[in-house]
């Protein structure tokens, strides 16, 4: 097999992605260590350690994109300053995360995956959020995350 990124890899990627968010939020509820899971998270599924990464998460507003590993930590978990409205995006608790693709390009060792996923809450209920993501794919053959924005449905 080459460098080139195939459908399946997205689809592998993106299930681990929402069992890692699942993970967090399950390390916190049970008094685990929730920081280190997003840590992990982060840096198994992310490309902060080989390159930029333009991350823009639904429930930012004031600081919005975060080009740094720091900053999507805080996103996922809060508890620092730099970003006073990170409330723990991972931490909810979220029970199970759904990703519908709408499309997927694939182009050699990058790829770009849009649609919608769904963040099924505790008692049941599933938010809708769209997403765009960015994959490219190491010399070590893992996906990682370079592109990732995501936002609640137009609202009218």
């Amino acid at each position: 097999m080459g460098m080139s990124i195939t459908a399946e890899e997205i689809k592998q990627a993106q299930k681990v992605w929402g069992d890692g968010i699942v993970a967090i939020g399950k390390a916190f509820t049970g008094g685990g260590d929730y920081r280190k899971a997003a840590e992990d998270h982060i840096d198994c599924l992310y490309a902060y350690g080989d390159g930029d990464v333009l991350f823009k998460p639904t429930k930012a507003a004031d600081r919005q994109f975060r080009l740094t590993r720091e900053g999507a930590l805080s996103y996922f978990v809060g508890g620092n300053d730099r970003y006073p409205e990170d409330k723990g995006f991972a931490i909810h608790p979220w029970t199970r995360v759904r990703f519908e693709n709408a499309g997927v390009i694939l182009h050699g060792d990058c790829a770009l995956a849009m649609g919608n996923y769904f963040f099924t809450q505790t008692d049941g209920e599933e938010i809708k959020v769209e997403y765009t993501f960015g994959y490219l794919k190491g010399l070590d053959g893992v996906l990682k995350i370079n592109l990732h924005h995501s936002s609640l449905p137009f609202s009218g």
